[in-house]
């Protein structure tokens, strides 16, 4: 029960961390970036790729620990090397200092956050829950008929 309430929080985090790099660096930011040195919004652009792609590697190991624990996917299933949560994209902290506070803001963020995932998967390893009897039983009885 805590590893599902700990699974939940963290998707709840991601998902309302996700909506708001969005809107910032689809909106709000976009305004930031046209005032920076034409090197430092490269920075900011590949900054912005990064912090979505250290999100969306979040989430997507969120959703796999949901599957996990309704018993959609097994344990053995959510082990495989394709639906681990994997290295995070470094970011270049020289020239983070040169990008503006907000983009500082989410970066740091969806770094620190991928790093408590990150180790929530180390736990999990020989942890993860054991698949729904039920779902087992449905299973079967659709392999059989």
């Amino acid at each position: 029960m805590l590893a599902k309430r700990l699974i939940d929080g963290l998707y709840v985090e991601a998902m309302v961390l996700a909506d708001e790099v969005r809107a910032y660096f689809d909106d709000v930011g976009r305004e930031a970036r046209d005032q920076l040195a034409p090197m430092d919004r490269v920075v900011f652009s590949c900054e912005s790729l990064k912090v979505t792609t250290r999100l969306m590697h979040v989430v997507a190991w969120l959703l796999t620990q949901r599957a996990v624990e309704v018993g959609e996917l097994s344990a053995d299933g959510a082990r495989d090397a394709s639906r681990r949560l994997g290295d995070p994209v470094e970011t270049d902290t020289t020239a983070l200092v040169r990008l503006p506070e907000a983009a500082q803001h989410f970066v740091e963020a969806s770094i620190d956050l991928h790093r408590r995932v990150s180790r929530v998967e180390a736990g999990f390893d020989d942890s993860l829950p054991l698949p729904s009897p039920a779902r087992q039983l449905i299973s079967r009885l659709q392999q059989a008929f």
